[in-house]
């Protein structure tokens, strides 16, 4: 089955965070799985670290390097379908790179892995 993280659920995993929920762990963990990650998510995480409001306690590269190469994440690339999707999805989320997870969710019809629970608004599935 593949899954979408969101950008918090990325990184707890990948920084050994207590927050992240046993089926969230479960379902990472589990070698039968595609484990999506959003171009979102790692520009969110660039940013964030860029303006302080987040330390990674490594270097930038290396953490997007574990992400891919030691925890063997997929990139799902950013699509005009999914831009697309954001021209009449409702507003119940006002930050920019959630609706573009949830619009990639919605387009490729895939569960996504979050704590936030507005996500559920948009009728797509949600696992924490």
């Amino acid at each position: 089955m593949r899954y979408l993280l969101d950008s918090h659920v990325l990184l707890w995993y990948t920084l050994g965070e207590a927050q992240l929920s046993g089926t969230a762990s479960r379902l990472i963990l589990d070698a039968a799985n595609e484990i999506l990650i959003s171009p979102a998510s790692y520009w969110e995480i660039a940013i964030k670290v860029s303006i302080g409001k987040l330390a990674l306690h490594q270097p930038y590269e290396d953490f997007v390097d574990a992400c891919l190469n030691r925890y063997g994440f997929t990139i799902l690339p950013i699509t005009p379908k999914h831009t697309n999707a954001l021209t009449t999805m409702l507003f119940h989320h006002k930050d920019p790179f959630d609706r573009l997870l949830v619009a990639q969710a919605l387009v490729e019809e895939i569960p996504i892995v979050s704590i936030d629970v507005i996500l559920d608004k948009y009728g797509i599935k949600r696992i924490w």
